[in-house]
């Protein structure tokens, strides 16, 4: 007779009846609970297969959040963004200093505070030119020019594709590493060689998305949410913006 199936928290429950039986001297096998059972199976799959699995999900998911630290070269940004292929929005810390981030297609847009613009505006030039620059930009969506250093260097942080390539790459040898939970969510966990070339953690329930990663040589630690939630991206209003011309102060 084949038992019917009642649920994974059932299960686990009867199993841990039955393997307590085995302190009355009953020899049981097969008592430990399998972490892959009702999953979506890729925990039972090499590390090199479950990191070309979460890649390609969550290169085709339309949308996701990011949420942490990136360190480069020698500088710690905390972010906070929401991607998606035509864009993103959030916002960005570093050293101290806060500003937004807004990108519509090719159109990137910087919001800052006066006092970000000041530290910027005011190398080598008129103090009272540039306090009243800074006051003019705080405050407002700046329009970044392409041309720009500043939108190389900021428009990454608003691009899906190029930020999650760089950053879902674990280096050296690739294994599995055990089970975890994120947010709720039971997780398979993948390093590189031994977690010197980073971890992941790959959501065992729905689709294989990324959940969390801790970069190689400690360069920083991300969250990913709301994988495939859409949102609306919009550039700002006229009364918003300011087009500061061909390039930005140096901040």
């Amino acid at each position: 007779m084949t038992p019917i199936r009642q649920g994974r928290n059932h299960s686990a429950a009867l199993a841990s009846a039955i393997c307590a039986l085995a302190v009355t001297g009953t020899v049981l096998t097969g008592c430990a609970e399998d972490p892959n059972e009702g999953t979506n199976g890729v925990g039972r799959l090499s590390a090199e297969k479950i990191q070309a699995k979460t890649r390609s999900v969550a290169e085709s998911a339309g949308a996701v959040r990011v949420h942490g630290n990136v360190v480069s070269g020698e500088r710690t940004y905390a972010l906070d963004m929401r991607l998606k292929d035509d864009g993103g929005e959030g916002s960005v810390t570093t050293e101290g200093a806060t500003f937004r981030l807004l990108r519509v297609g090719e159109q990137l847009f910087l919001k800052a505070d006066a006092e970000f613009w000041s530290h910027g505006a005011g190398q080598g030039g008129d103090g009272e030119a540039d306090a009243a620059a800074a006051s003019k930009l705080g405050g407002k969506f700046v329009k970044v020019p392409q041309g720009d250093p500043s939108y190389q260097k900021f428009s990454g942080f608003t691009d899906k594709g190029v930020l999650l390539d760089g950053l879902l790459t674990l280096h050296g040898k690739l294994a599995t590493d055990g089970h975890d939970e994120q947010a709720g969510i039971r997780t398979i966990r993948i390093s590189g060689d031994k977690g010197s070339g980073g971890t992941l953690e790959v959501s065992l329930e729905g689709k294989p998305y990324p959940l969390r990663l801790e970069r190689a040589g400690g360069a920083g630690t991300l969250t990913f949410s709301a994988w495939g939630q859409d949102f609306s991206l919009r550039e700002p209003e006229k009364n918003e913006t300011v087009d500061y011309g061909r390039q930005l102060p140096t901040s």
